[in-house]
């Protein structure tokens, strides 16, 4: 089982928060309408949602603001630059985590679970920028962003948060994979998207 601690955690939400933006600035002209793993939604959809999510997380240890859209409806529509309200949430939520000292062990988030530990708060956080972006890129056809080492790390932060949520709608279930399979797989299945997922599957 791996081990995380809470500054494992904070290098984790880093390394997804540049996965994110690296997925956004590839995303082509033509590609803001295009279908992603997340069923019925765009990839302007998934930004939005990420977007989202990233001010929830901030706005839950700082006390706002929150997201002005709701990240589970998410509109399809973005008014301004794309890349700087991504910039923004991902300076908001990375401002937050700073205040939170590295052994905490109540963190609030804006999940149903309640205050967590920063590893998984963290964890958390940087598990849904890393899908999205993986979302993004897998739809836009660039290569994954998610690494062997990371996927590994969020996997173990996964298994912490993950089964209440399905309830919610945020995970479809568990999908099976072969003994073999390599960590990125294994997270992606996990949370029931298929790493061999294209627009045509």
């Amino acid at each position: 089982m791996t081990t995380i601690t809470g500054t494992n955690a904070i290098t984790l939400l880093g390394a997804a928060h540049t996965a994110l933006r690296t997925a956004v600035a590839g995303i082509p002209a033509d590609g803001w309408d295009l279908p992603t793993p997340c069923e019925h939604w765009t990839v302007t959809q998934v930004l939005q949602h990420a977007t989202g999510d990233q001010i929830g997380y901030a706005a839950a240890i700082t006390g706002g603001p929150w997201p002005a859209e709701d990240p589970f409806q998410p509109s399809g529509r973005i008014d301004g630059d794309a890349a700087a309200l991504l910039e923004q949430a991902l300076d908001a939520s990375t401002a937050a985590f700073a205040t939170v000292g590295a052994d905490a062990e109540q963190v609030p988030v804006p999940l149903p679970q309640g205050p967590l530990p920063l590893w998984i708060a963290a964890g958390a956080c940087a598990l849904d920028a890393a899908v999205h972006a993986w979302d993004i890129a897998v739809a836009t056809g660039a290569p994954s962003p998610l690494t062997a080492p990371d996927a590994e790390q969020l996997l173990a932060v996964a298994k912490q948060i993950v089964e209440p949520l399905r309830a919610y709608g945020a995970y479809a279930a568990e999908l099976p994979v072969a003994a073999d399979a390599d960590a990125t797989t294994v997270l992606l299945a996990y949370l029931g998207r298929r790493a061999t997922w294209t627009p045509q599957a």
